[in-house]
């Protein structure tokens, strides 16, 4: 199979269109998100040294619940910037955190890669599955850098391997062999691109950061059935659409039923499990 070129240019406009498009859904997600991501966005929190009165960015902060549960721990004294490519989702975490009267956090549509807030403004900064999908991350994390005070720190949570993620990967090889894809071009942005076990440590090394910390967390997906998870892939996971693009809808539909035989091996009489395994690491300015 051949390979092909990448186009950053290309690839963040579609990721914004879909993002655009997909904003509702990812909202509608949000208490599944809580439950499977909750627990590894406290050690995210806890690694970031995220405190009573911190300022925090938030990077490709979503439709913000991780932003809320920054808010819990910094209180009415700290502030919150949740920033995102999308506007749509955008509006979704400003009402999430109005509904939930939590003043303290504003909202800021930004490229992550170019990260425009005042130069030393803020005590963390933490992105939650989005440094994977930065075509320039060492220019993201320049610009996160660059915004945190003497001392700051930086924590990310990232997907680790294909095979400790199967939850997703299996939906990804699917498509990818179905569809025909090319194997991605080294360096290009994706699900498990700082996976592999040291490697995004070494990436914010390269970046200026000190005193690295990384943990492994496990975080299965459950829910009731595999047809659940492909309702919350297909519904929200824009990844798997870029991937799926170039083919007709009779085509996409008959790829969906072939992902949910192959997740249906996570079912059990207790429901769903889908194997899950995030990274999350962070590092000092």
């Amino acid at each position: 199979m051949a390979t092909s070129s990448f186009d950053p240019a290309a690839y963040k406009e579609t990721t914004h269109r879909q993002w655009q498009t997909a904003a509702k859904a990812w909202n509608d997600w949000g208490s599944t998100l809580r439950t499977w991501l909750g627990p590894a966005t406290e050690t995210m929190i806890e690694l970031a040294g995220i405190k009573t009165g911190s300022r925090v960015l938030d990077v490709a902060a979503g439709a913000g619940d991780q932003s809320l549960q920054v808010a819990e721990h910094i209180g009415d004294k700290g502030f919150v910037l949740a920033t995102d490519i999308s506007s749509n989702i955008l509006d979704y975490a400003a009402a999430n955190a109005r509904a939930q009267g939590y003043s303290q956090i504003d909202f800021k549509i930004m490229d992550g890669e170019d990260i425009s807030v005042e130069p030393e403004s803020f005590d963390a900064a933490i992105s939650r599955v989005g440094l994977i999908y930065f075509p320039d991350q060492m220019k993201a994390l320049e610009g996160i850098k660059k915004s945190l005070k003497p001392g700051g720190r930086f924590a990310a949570i990232v997907y680790s391997t294909p095979e400790n993620n199967k939850f997703f990967s299996l939906p990804v090889s699917i498509i990818r062999e179905r569809a025909k894809l090319p194997p991605p071009v080294e360096g290009q942005p994706g699900p498990f691109s700082l996976g592999q076990p040291g490697f995004l440590a070494g990436v914010l090394r390269q970046a200026g950061f000190s005193n690295i910390q990384e943990k492994i967390v496990k975080a299965p997906l459950a829910l009731p059935s595999a047809a659940d998870c492909v309702s919350f892939e297909r519904e929200s996971f824009g990844a798997l659409h870029q991937m799926l693009s170039g083919l007709d809808q009779s085509e996409q539909e008959s790829i969906w039923i072939d992902i949910e035989k192959s997740l249906s091996q996570f079912e059990s009489v207790a429901g769903f499990s889908g194997p899950c395994e995030l990274v999350v690491v962070s590092g000092q300015k």
